[in-house]
């Protein structure tokens, strides 16, 4: 397989406040046409760094794409690096700065002097015209790599790349594609995953397997190779089949669905309704549910009960149950699921209470306790959850697993 890498050039890249988002839309282009991309790096606007970089991966790479430094300021030093870097000369193009100041021209402005550098090319580098920006881009190759230098700024940087970087170098892929699969798991940690489908994974080298933890489920992600992109589809279903025999109702998600996607779409196939009382989610659930089209024809209402007399005033819990167990119970969230029900005329009920943090907590009751309790006309199920996280996460968690009890019901 062809390797690739992406050097983002910036120090602003380097703050906290912004992100290079470049390199995802360039990897999702070279993985397309079946070149791996291996290293991402973002390097400020520091000439030695950057040459070092540069000298690096013309060496371990086949295609090197960077983006950014190619403005008219000082700090914009990617030409002149990389020039440097490949021990190439750098001077001056007319036909390129004529051009530059055309556009400026169109404007009815006069070109900035500084912006003369930007007609600056890299010895054999053929020059990439922008539309879109007064800074063109330079592609060349070198030692059998690939060096396409693209601008920034996103409106620039994506058509530059479509429309001449991708037609030079989607040759060079030759026949291998890619194809990827992210499988959704909920109710297991990561280690117990693993634990399960490793003595599967493992006897592929293709295609790839990893494993990660986001806020409230597991995802695997899956990638394989082949000669078209039907051969490497197959890979997946072969090794997807494997995983999801092995996890069973866990695996809730095969085409990155969420969740509340997932859920919906069995309540539309199986014509149920569904009524939602909330007091820690605040609403939460009602808002993931309703986030999907055509919800409308399942989902009838929520219900944020937030006070003890909420609960009681909109969905007829028996305060007897408050003033004993207390709101955050077992008790009273089968109660609120059961009113809830009942009050919409519902086939099912869902409910959730417990304590999302920071305070309120007890020794007996603690901060990321939650009860979530499923109500249908033959019975009342619940769970009793103790999240870990700060107060969004126990919410989203408790949301989570209340849909993941709805959808098992539902199976």
């Amino acid at each position: 397989m062809l390797s690739a890498e992406i050097i983002a050039i910036g120090s602003e890249l380097l703050s906290p406040n912004r992100t290079d988002t470049n390199s995802l839309w360039l990897t999702d282009q070279l993985n397309r046409i079946g070149i791996d991309v291996k290293l991402k790096t973002i390097v400020g606007d520091d000439d030695a760094r950057l040459e070092e970089v540069i000298k690096d991966a013309v060496k371990r790479s086949r295609v090197v794409i960077t983006t950014g430094g190619l403005g008219p300021t000082e700090d914009d030093i990617t030409r002149k690096v990389v020039a440097r870097g490949l021990g190439k000369r750098l001077s001056l193009d007319e036909k390129v700065l004529e051009e530059i100041r055309e556009r400026f021209k169109s404007y009815g402005m006069k070109m900035p002097e500084r912006n003369s550098r930007q007609a600056m090319v890299i010895a054999g580098a053929e020059v990439l015209s922008n539309p879109n920006g007064s800074a063109p881009g330079l592609y060349l190759e070198h030692d059998g790599c690939a060096i396409a230098l693209l601008p920034g700024p996103p409106r620039e940087m994506k058509p530059m790349f479509a429309n001449h970087v991708l037609p030079r170098i989607e040759n060079l892929a030759g026949n291998t594609r890619f194809a990827t699969r992210v499988l959704r798991v909920a109710g297991l940690g990561e280690s117990a995953v693993d634990e399960k489908i490793a003595p599967i994974y493992t006897k592929y080298e293709n295609p790839q397997t990893t494993i990660l933890f986001n806020s409230s489920e597991i995802e695997i992600h899956l990638r394989a190779h082949g000669r078209t992109e039907a051969d490497a589809e197959a890979l997946l279903d072969d090794l997807s089949l494997k995983i999801e025999s092995e996890l069973g109702n866990a695996a809730f998600s095969f085409r990155v669905e969420t969740m509340e996607e997932v859920v919906g779409r069995r309540l539309a196939m199986t014509e149920f309704t569904l009524a939602v009382a909330e007091s820690c989610t605040g609403g939460l659930i009602a808002q993931r549910l309703t986030s999907v089209p055509g919800s409308s024809k399942y989902f009838i209402e929520g219900v944020v009960t937030y006070s003890n007399e909420s609960k009681i005033r909109l969905l007829g819990v028996d305060k007897k149950l408050i003033k004993e167990f207390g709101a955050v119970s077992p008790q009273v969230a089968r109660d609120m699921a059961r009113g809830v029900r009942h009050k919409a005329k519902t086939d099912f009920g869902l409910a959730v209470t417990g304590i999302a943090g920071p305070g309120g907590g007890t020794e007996e009751k603690p901060v990321g306790l939650v009860y979530i309790a499923l109500a249908d006309d033959a019975h009342t199920e619940h769970r009793k959850l103790t999240l870990p996280g700060d107060r969004e996460l126990v919410r989203w968690r408790a949301s989570q697993a209340a849909l993941d009890m709805l959808r098992r019901r539902l199976i």
